[in-house]
């Protein structure tokens, strides 16, 4: 055993004892320097503002009320019906994302067509999800003269269209809304299907099939119990994840006729309290984390193995590709997600005036709306504005991130796993819940509604994620390396020196972190001020006059979701790594 000093404190190389043990770690002092900066964002607007949420569900001015505001908030017209369809929505979407995922990762397997299939599902996956509201809105527009699907629906089944079932009425809004939804979802499926299929060795296939095994034998001891299982549960638990916040696809796409026939409890909670605390929005906001978090833990339970597991030193050279059956569904589901990307584009191509009165396919293309558009100083003052907003949150939270993730790499034992189950929780914290209380917090630090203050709550929403992913980056790294870069160095070096070998891992965390911030809606919504508005908060204040402003929005939303699309495209590799790492610790 050696001591070196690092922070005035000793670090301490230890060759005995329980896994991770012969690696290099600070001491306590060294570890509460590095972990103060992510502690007190964590600790001021995410672990304070749930205490105060919870606080407000069972007190009325100070005083103990109990359920009172439980009763009140479920009892309220519309409530039941709000919870039912969010369970339907944590339940049916992910397992729709789920399965066609799968089946799309298999069928693209070893084929020449698909690399170019999995990057036409990928590129959905980048758009913030108002531009997919936008997209979506503009197919399901209920005047066959300009949505197509209505168009293409009433021509199949030789009705009028005023005959045909309207996809953005009443009875049919939530199928719309949950079909944008898994278009957006379905490819980030494919990408971490298709790297645990990858990673399959073929000997346990040929094991079972030495052993006498049928295809379904071959299937599940070969492929399902050995990995697909537990990627299954990964999947489905960030889908989970993502439709408890489906807030911006239901303020976009949904008519304000109809959006509490489409209400979630995301877009509920948002309705009841907005950005203050209130008594029935504390206590549907209790009842909405406490769901999430449940399933959280539910899904870690079944990927406690560490995900992916390591590739192979070969791939297999006589592996062959899919029936050709599967490889037309492959083709087909391409040609289907290139529809609404193609029906974005051509509107944007047509001048404000023929978008607004007749569909893309009956007008000259023009680049008027793009003129009109490009010409706004309001949309380049958001577009700048959030470029920088971006690009500082995520340097903020990589640093915040690496600094912490470095000490907590050597935690071992009950103390890794309540460490990580408290990041995972603090990840699917809804920013809705906590609104009321972030803003108490930041209209006494600083003044709500500023530039500084919405960068704070991006910091501390996005640094949760952040450590997952790099603290299991560093613990994943072999003990040789942690010793050769921390003999001799100062813990900055030592740092500095161990995320050169983490540089996939950082990558997934700066690439999802800037998209995550560029796409965003709700954040800018409950806390921006008239100075800080996001290019979000920008193009849904568009949506207001959807049809008369449908053509300056299409060519908006695809000058909105260049960036984005190209940063996941090149990383989408580095990506998978990084989504499931941070999960399943």
């Amino acid at each position: 055993m050696s001591r070196l000093p690092v922070l005035g404190e000793p670090v301490v190389l230890d060759d005995v004892g329980p896994p991770r043990r012969g690696r290099a770690y600070p001491a306590v002092g060294a570890s509460a320097a590095l972990l103060l900066p992510a502690a007190l964002l964590l600790g001021a607007l995410v672990l304070w503002p749930v205490l105060r949420t919870v606080h407000a569900s069972v007190t009325s001015g100070g005083h103990w009320v109990g359920v009172t505001h439980f009763r009140a908030a479920l009892a309220a017209p519309g409530t039941g019906a709000v919870v039912g369809r969010t369970v339907l929505w944590a339940l049916l979407v992910p397992a729709v994302v789920t399965g066609l995922g799968y089946l799309l990762a298999v069928a693209s397997r070893r084929s020449q067509e698909g690399k170019l299939v999995r990057l036409i599902l990928v590129v959905p996956t980048a758009l913030p999800l108002v531009v997919t509201g936008v997209t979506f809105r503009l197919m399901y527009d209920p005047d066959p003269s300009r949505g197509l699907a209505t168009l293409v629906a009433a021509r199949l089944t030789g009705r009028t269209g005023e005959d045909v079932p309207q996809m953005l009425g009443p009875g049919l809004v939530t199928v719309a809304l949950m079909s944008a939804f898994v278009w957006a979802w379905v490819g980030l499926a494919v990408l971490v299907f298709r790297a645990a299929l990858d990673r399959l060795p073929s000997s346990l296939a040929d094991a079972v099939r030495a052993y006498g095994g049928t295809r379904r034998h071959v299937l599940w001891d070969a492929q399902w119990r050995p990995l697909l299982l537990r990627t299954v549960a990964v999947v489905f638990a960030l889908v989970a994840l993502g439709t408890s916040r489906t807030f911006d696809l239901i303020l976009v796409m949904a008519p304000g006729s109809v959006r509490d026939e489409a209400a979630v409890l995301a877009l509920r909670v948002w309705q009841t309290s907005g950005g203050t605390t209130t008594g029935e929005g504390a206590a549907l906001g209790v009842i909405w984390l406490v769901a999430v978090a449940a399933g959280m833990l539910v899904a870690a339970l079944f990927v406690r193995q560490a995900w992916p597991p390591p590739r192979a030193a070969e791939p297999d050279p006589v592996a062959a590709p899919p029936p050709r059956p599967f490889r037309l569904l492959a083709a087909g589901a391409a040609m289907a997600w290139l529809v609404p990307l193609a029906v974005l584009v051509a509107t944007s191509l047509h001048g404000p005036v023929d978008a607004a009165a007749r569909g893309w396919w009956s007008a000259r293309p023009s680049l008027a709306s793009y003129h009109e558009v490009l010409t706004s100083s309001e949309l380049w003052r958001s577009l700048g504005f959030t470029l920088l907003l971006a690009a500082g949150v995520t340097a903020t939270v990589l640093v915040v991130a690496l600094l912490a993730a470095y000490p907590l790499a050597g935690l071992t034992g009950p103390a890794a796993q309540a460490t990580g189950l408290l990041l995972m929780i603090a990840v699917v914290v809804p920013v809705q819940v906590i609104a009321g209380p972030v803003n108490e917090v930041l209209g006494v630090a600083l003044s709500s509604g500023t530039a500084r203050g919405l960068v704070l709550v991006h910091v501390a929403l996005g640094v949760p994620f952040a450590v997952l992913v790099l603290r299991n980056a560093f613990a994943d790294l072999p003990t040789d390396r942690l010793r050769a870069a921390r003999l001799g160095r100062h813990w900055w070096g030592t740092l500095r020196r161990l995320a050169r070998h983490c540089r996939p891992a950082i990558v997934a965390v700066s690439v999802l972190e800037f998209v995550q911030v560029w796409n965003d809606l709700v954040v800018g919504l409950l806390f921006s001020g008239p100075d800080s508005a996001p290019l979000g908060l920008f193009l849904a204040g568009q949506t207001r006059g959807f049809v008369a402003n449908s053509g300056a929005l299409a060519a908006g939303s695809v000058i909105a979701s260049m960036l984005p699309a190209l940063l996941v495209v090149l990383a989408r590799r580095h990506l998978v790594a990084g989504l499931v790492s941070g999960g399943v610790r």
